[in-house]
């Protein structure tokens, strides 16, 4: 797949674990997937998509509208 990222690559890209990313998955947060074959990978289009809506002005926004991911 072009212009996509696998799991490992966006666990480094982003500084937390592997596991973090399969537990998000796993209650519906983080940014779509896709699972081919047993492999998940991300495309970029929407990993910078997550990361422009999951941008903060100020910590005083409540997390829970941060971490939800799509809806």
């Amino acid at each position: 797949m072009t212009n996509s990222i696998n799991q490992t690559n966006l666990a480094k890209r982003w500084g937390i674990s592997q596991r973090t990313l399969e537990r998000w998955r796993s209650i519906g947060w983080g940014p779509k997937f896709h699972k081919m074959g047993g492999r998940v990978v991300y495309m970029m289009q929407d990993v910078e998509a997550y990361e422009d809506r999951t941008a903060m002005h100020s910590t005083s926004c409540p997390l829970s509208t941060v971490a939800g991911g799509e809806s």
